[in-house]
């Protein structure tokens, strides 16, 4: 064989590996879709139904997403606060559950100069740490408090609504633990899911609504607690 054709040969063995190679890329990429649930089921609304009437203020759910994302101490994903509601002698304490709302149109994502907190095609709002700089304008935007920056790597932190757990078919570790199933979690855009068949039965009220913002956090707060709740990070238990 000729030099020429050698390199011919070596040319053409390059040029079926590559195509090989963006063949298994491909099928891999594919492969993973359909298998994961978080990126295959576009037009998904995954949120949450907080039922206020059951939650008595335990924590098991601000513990639980600690244990299950490495949540430094003195920083939250999800926590709980109170607040008072009723005249005395009928006063009482409620207490509200309270982390990332997954909006529709998320004031973080607005406000990211890199686009580091996106929504994903399953509704859940998450943040890409390869382009988050840690500039805060997420922190700032958040009229819910649910943004914190995370002490050891200095980027922006919250609740994805454990979408570990999400691709895997598992509801979040939050909602797993609650002993009075308080959280019940879906997705909100099917009819058939716990939440929607929840909502179907008494009306779910927004916190803050008047950010316009969509949330996809609702509450049954027959009480109106979340009038009374304030800002995002008063009262935090």
């Amino acid at each position: 064989m000729s030099e020429h054709e050698q390199r011919t040969s070596a040319i053409d063995r390059k040029a079926f590996l590559k195509q090989v190679g963006i063949g298994v890329a491909m099928a891999t990429a594919v492969s993973r879709f359909e298998s994961d649930p978080a990126l295959a089921a576009a037009g998904q609304q995954f949120g949450m139904v907080i039922d206020l009437r059951a939650c008595f203020g335990c924590r098991a759910c601000t513990v639980a997403c600690k244990a299950e994302n490495g949540v430094p101490l003195g920083s939250f994903r999800m926590w709980t606060k109170y607040t008072e509601v009723g005249e005395y002698p009928r006063a009482t304490r409620q207490f509200l559950p309270v982390l990332c709302n997954h909006c529709d149109s998320p004031a973080c994502t607005a406000a990211c100069p890199t686009q580091a907190v996106y929504k994903a095609s399953n509704g859940i709002v998450d943040i890409a740490k390869d382009r988050c700089i840690g500039c805060k304008a997420c922190v700032e935007a958040c009229p819910y408090d649910a943004i914190y920056m995370h002490p050891q790597t200095g980027l922006a932190d919250k609740c994805n609504l454990c979408a570990h757990r999400v691709a895997e078919g598992r509801e979040p570790a939050c909602v797993q633990t609650c002993p009075a199933e308080a959280l019940i979690f879906g997705d909100l855009s099917d009819p058939n899911s716990k939440p929607a068949q929840v909502l179907a039965q008494i009306q779910g009220k927004p916190w803050k609504p008047e950010k316009g913002l969509g949330p996809n956090v609702l509450y049954i707060d027959p009480q109106g607690a979340l009038e009374q709740a304030g800002p995002g990070g008063v009262n935090r238990l």
